[in-house]
């Protein structure tokens, strides 16, 4: 059975008298440095002198240093900047800022599993990894909950890395619902399979696939939009709150039926043998690899899909339609991150 941490195992006096380093401003960074300041820790972050999101942090009340100067005030360095960046970033601007004692923390583990990042020796290395995206980390802490989390320990040279990690778990509110000891390895590998199996990968996937089919098939684009794409927060939020077995319960008998049916048509043998192809993908590294060459030559590829992603009918006609729904707090994706790659 997993350890799991809750609020009376962690101690958040371990960080009494400690400089926060947040490296990066965006999803995770923003909720992390809010959090911990609302819990009353000393924070910094660390942006480039041309980031855009250093007027954003100075703000929110923040002391805003470029990343060296943060990371040489700092006892504690979080890595929040994206998987792509972390390499560079800490050999250019951390590595020798770095001092004995120091703790040097990250939110998923790719570039330490993968090798890409490799700490001295006389610093803690940890990870805490909130399992929800920066937002709702944030929206839920503020609201008095937390989500839930992950942490794992590469390097304990202090003899205290677990106990340091875990006050810091607590000030981002993940001690609330509860805090997962794990591994780097098994944190990176399990991310990511998850997010292209069935997160990112197979649940947009699905969607767009049935949207299409229904299209072809003479239906109109509108109401196939309702059908794959907008009704899934109703199916999720059930599930969410119940699991299966309460989604189950809760929808139509004739959608419990249907569903069993349709599931064991889409979900075959081969899907199956496909999952695992890519979870050997991962654990071997080759995924890694790829993506790692796919930044340094660019990310053209990359870019071409998430250009063709934005130009499909289902983007397209849904943007019009969640205009139309005012109550849903409609969001774009700004054109410049789209265009430049950020």
């Amino acid at each position: 059975m997993a350890k799991i941490y809750y609020q009376h195992d962690a101690n958040l006096d371990r960080l009494e008298g400690k400089t926060i380093a947040i490296i990066g401003y965006g999803s995770q960074g923003h909720a992390h440095a809010l959090n911990l300041k609302d819990s009353q820790l000393d924070v910094v972050v660390g942006l480039p002198t041309t980031s855009l999101s250093r007027q954003k942090a100075m703000e929110s009340g923040f002391r805003v240093e470029n990343v060296r100067d943060a990371t040489a005030q700092a006892q504690i360095v979080m890595m929040l900047t994206p998987d792509t960046l972390q390499a560079e970033i800490y050999q250019r601007d951390i590595e020798a800022y770095l001092q004995p004692g120091d703790t040097l923390m990250f939110a998923h583990g790719f570039n330490i599993h993968f090798g890409q990042i490799t700490p001295p020796p006389g610093v803690d290395v940890s990870l805490v990894a909130p399992k929800a995206p920066g937002h709702r980390v944030r929206e839920v802490f503020q609201a008095g909950g937390g989500t839930p989390g992950l942490v794992a320990i590469a390097q304990d040279a202090s003899g205290q890395a677990l106990a340091n990690a875990l006050a810091y778990s607590k000030a981002l509110g993940c001690t609330r619902a509860g805090v997962i000891e794990t591994t780097f390895g098994e944190e990176t590998e399990t991310d990511l399979f998850g997010e292209q199996a069935v997160l990112c990968g197979g649940v947009t996937g699905l969607i767009q696939a049935g949207f299409e089919t229904l299209v072809e098939a003479g239906y109109q684009p509108e109401v196939a939009y309702f059908e794959c794409l907008h009704e899934l927060k109703l199916i999720v939020d059930l599930i969410y709150e119940g699991g299966l077995s309460y989604m189950w319960f809760s929808v139509s008998d004739t959608a419990e039926h249907g569903g069993y049916q349709g599931s064991d048509r889409l979900i075959t043998d081969q899907t199956r043998q496909e999952m695992r192809r890519i979870l050997e993908d991962i654990r071997s590294g080759s995924y890694a690899q790829g993506w790692i060459a796919e930044n340094r030559n660019g990310r053209k590829a990359f870019l071409n899909r998430r250009r063709e992603q934005r130009d499909l009918l289902l983007e397209r006609l849904g943007k019009g339609l969640r205009g139309q729904m005012p109550f849903l707090d409609s969001r774009q994706v700004p054109e410049e991150a789209v265009l430049a790659g950020v």
